[in-house]
């Protein structure tokens, strides 16, 4: 099969797909690889990497013309909707619950569009941990950015000193982004609550923790309470490829602090707060009742040589079976076919198909 690596076009988005040795184990396989020119740049792989791994650099239009299996990180953005063909095969980060414009190109095109996010084996989103461990590390630490007062924030250290309380973190969700995030908040000396609908979760964070770090089952009861102590929110909600719930509304939102800070990991699938939309690097907050939201939709972007590693390190095996196989067979098989979102102009995920009635 062709398959073709575009550079990212999102702003300050820096990772690519796959990484040179990527590239150099689908050449193995008998592939053949299209990289555009300086797609790797960003994550620290010059094209002479790519070209040592035999794989053949090109401009953006030949790439999206000849390749058969188009491999992305993010989901293509306007500029590529017309570079992208007639029955192509995509896999990326679709997140196509809050994306209504390209979930409608995608089935005009008659595209097998392949969603990194829902794929699941053993009950687990494998695809989806890598770049939700990276986002949920950064999430205290960029949130302890915008507390300074500088920026904005209450002005509260996050760790505290002698004598003084540190900021209160509550996170929203326990899964992959929730958990990491509670390993670093309560790392820094942070104040941590976690708040889950199930508590199986619940009681591994009890377990890891030993009661250091709060839990409390999700209500809309607890939410309201914690929210008001909070100095950061951390969303970390996710329905695999449907919208996240909305658990902040607007009217919960004038409860916080003045200078408290969320930051939306779940942004991607539409923000758990009411008043959350997409921002990008470099313009990454604004101010709503003044509370300060921070909702990068590409966080992992920030780190994109960590990412682009970590990120092929899970998803090159799924890449060269779809790539082995093509869509077709793809459809069909017991783990690739819960990756596949739309194909042969009909939405095959059915969490999708939901969120958009």
């Amino acid at each position: 099969m062709i398959v073709g690596i575009p550079r990212e076009i999102k702003k300050e988005e820096y990772r690519v797909a796959v990484t040179p040795a990527g590239a150099a184990e689908l050449k193995k396989h008998g592939h053949t690889v299209l990289v555009e020119t300086e797609a790797g740049i960003g994550s620290g792989f010059p094209d002479a990497e790519y070209l040592d791994a035999d794989a053949d650099i090109l401009e953006r239009t030949a790439l999206f013309e000849n390749a058969e299996l188009i491999v992305k990180v993010k989901e293509p953005l306007p500029e590529e909707y017309a570079l992208l063909r007639q029955g192509q095969s995509l896999f990326t980060y679709l997140h196509l619950a809050s994306n209504r414009t390209l979930t409608d190109l995608l089935l005009e095109k008659h595209a097998s569009a392949f969603g990194y996010e829902t794929l699941e084996k053993d009950n687990v989103l494998p695809l989806l941990a890598p770049m939700s461990e990276v986002a949920g590390r950064m999430a205290p630490l960029v949130g302890s950015w915008y507390l300074q007062k500088v920026h904005g924030g209450t002005g509260i250290l996050p760790s505290g000193v002698s004598g003084v309380m540190p900021c209160k973190a509550l996170i929203l969700g326990a899964g992959v982004v929730g958990a990491n995030a509670a390993r670093i908040a309560f790392g820094i000396g942070m104040d941590v609550v976690v708040i889950n609908r199930g508590t199986e979760r619940l009681r591994r964070i009890d377990e890891i923790y030993r009661g250091q770090v709060r839990t409390l089952a999700l209500t809309a009861d607890n939410i309201s309470r914690e929210i008001a102590e909070a100095d950061m929110i951390i969303g970390a909600v996710l329905i695999p490829g449907g919208t996240t719930p909305v658990l902040i509304s607007r009217a919960m939102l004038r409860s916080m602090k003045k200078g408290s800070v969320i930051v939306d990991v779940s942004i991607d699938q539409g923000g758990c707060a009411e008043t959350s939309r997409p921002t990008t690097h470099d313009d990454p907050v604004y101010e709503v009742d003044g509370v300060i939201h921070y909702t990068v939709a590409n966080m992992p972007g920030a780190y994109p040589r960590t990412s682009t590693i970590a990120l092929t390190n899970e998803t090159l095996p799924y890449v060269m079976l779809l790539a082995d196989m093509g869509a077709e067979k793809a459809a069909g098989h017991e783990t690739l076919k819960t990756a596949l979102n739309i194909h042969k102009g009909k939405i095959t995920h059915p969490a999708l198909a939901a969120s958009l009635t």
